[in-house]
């Protein structure tokens, strides 16, 4: 019998999206096969995170492409973003966490391609007056990244409405980060 990988793979990052810490044998029920069989697909945990990794950055860079980021208004282009990457963010929360992904050497090439088209979003919204300047591109990407993160943890535990995910996100994002003509009061 053949095991449809993607089906073990979203099942993995179903489970692993509400409960990191959750073993092998856990993964397995989950997907509905066998441990064994399991291992056959992935050596360990760690060949499973780099499959889902892979499977991230695809759906992140699928999302990316989908929200048309040249297009129109650079603060409607981070809308359309953060909608696309509702469907893949509980499983982009999680990657979030696993530091071995983004320590050393063998950080994957997808997620600075990622880092890249983000940040060109943001300075293209500098560019055209539409974001501060204060804030470099860098920060807002990131900034973005743990929004996204947040609000996936918050849905996935039922502490925010699903519908309310892009909106809450852009708003927080986007009113820090939009360019304002009044000036900014300094803290005392």
């Amino acid at each position: 019998m053949a095991v449809d990988r993607d089906h073990v793979l979203r099942s993995a990052a179903a489970l692993l999206t509400r409960k990191a810490t959750a073993t092998m044998d856990e993964v397995a029920k989950a997907a509905g096969i066998s441990r064994a069989t399991l291992h056959r697909q992935f050596a360990g945990r760690d060949a499973l995170v780099r499959a889902l990794e892979a499977l991230g950055i695809s759906e992140c860079e699928a999302a990316l492409d989908a929200a048309a980021l040249d297009d129109g208004p650079a603060s409607e282009a981070v809308r359309r973003l953060v909608r696309e990457l509702q469907p893949a963010a509980a499983l982009l929360a999680f990657l979030y966490t696993e530091n071995q992904l983004f320590e050393g050497e063998e950080q994957n090439a997808g997620w600075s391609r990622i880092d890249d088209r983000v940040a060109a979003l943001f300075r293209r919204g500098q560019e055209a007056g539409e974001f501060r300047i204060d804030l470099t591109p860098g920060w807002l990407t990131e900034a973005l990244y743990g929004l996204l993160a947040s609000a996936a943890w918050a849905v996935t535990e039922g502490r925010v409405a699903r519908n309310d995910f892009t909106h809450m996100i852009v708003e927080l994002l986007l009113g820090g980060a939009l360019r304002r003509d009044e000036p900014r009061r300094e803290e005392s």
